[in-house]
């Protein structure tokens, strides 16, 4: 086990290794090493609060920590009637019940709440999924969303202008009427933030009901054709233009969606 001062231990805190290396997440390493299913150099270890260098050998489960797989991005369609958690306090099934076996451990970047579809980011990486959730990225994420109702362009103003609904501040909406489909009218709304429930909460209080919301792009990745409950990786090559993410891939054909699970 490397040897180290209080003040400049080297490496880095071993759960955050064991996160990078895609096992687990943080907090979910500190699990591991409390359970004692954790060893350093041959010794069993029961708390997190250890630097490790690539010197170290780190075995987890029995099974040796290989190199810190490169951060990874995958778009996904989800469906309605699926959680963006990994287990549901109510039992209710979860992106991950229908998310490919072969993929790798994901985490979700942002949440579409239970009854909104459409595009997903999935990553391995803590530090990237952070990244892309701050409003200081700047991203637009956009939406269709189909509310029921007659409304004009002027019923969006609040919105562009930027809503305040129980004492918070909700920044400045780019809202489209597309058409109006017999009691209902389709809307194009794009957001910065992205705030619990932000599209629904902002035309509920300018007296619209949403009955159906899809996210059609979050920055500069879009949904497309990509199927319902399908998965596409987005290339390296898209990583390193987009976010100065590694370097370039080999070229390659394009990766095929892939099918989702079948209960």
């Amino acid at each position: 086990m490397s040897q180290s001062t209080p003040s400049t231990p080297p490496g880095e805190r071993i759960a955050k290794v064991i996160a990078r290396a895609g096992i687990a997440s943080r907090r979910e390493a500190e699990k591991l090493i409390e359970a004692g299913r954790v060893t350093v150099n041959g010794q069993v270890i029961t708390r997190a609060a250890l630097n490790v260098t690539p010197k170290d050998k780190v075995v987890v489960d029995g099974r040796m920590l290989g190199e810190p797989e490169p951060p990874r991005l995958w778009l996904y369609h989800k469906t309605t009637g699926l959680v963006t958690t990994a287990k549901d306090e109510q039992g209710r099934p979860t992106i991950y019940d229908e998310l490919p076996e072969d993929l790798p451990r994901v985490m979700p970047v942002g949440r579409l709440d239970l009854n909104s579809e459409g595009l997903l980011l999935l990553t391995n990486d803590g530090a990237l999924k952070r990244k892309l959730e701050l409003p200081a990225t700047g991203w637009l994420r956009r939406y269709r969303v189909r509310v029921n109702g007659r409304p004009s362009d002027d019923t969006f103003e609040p919105l562009r202008r930027g809503l305040v609904i129980d004492g918070e501040r909700f920044q400045p909406m780019q809202v489209t009427l597309d058409r109006q489909q017999g009691a209902n009218a389709w809307i194009t709304v794009a957001i910065r933030e992205g705030r619990n429930r932000e599209v629904r909460r902002a035309m509920a209080d300018v007296g619209l009901t949403v009955n159906r919301l899809i996210r059609t792009s979050y920055g500069p990745f879009q949904l497309g054709n990509l199927k319902a409950g399908a998965v596409e990786e987005v290339r390296r090559r898209v990583l390193r233009d987009q976010l100065g993410l590694g370097p370039d891939e080999p070229k390659k054909e394009r990766p095929q969606p892939q099918r989702r699970r079948k209960r």
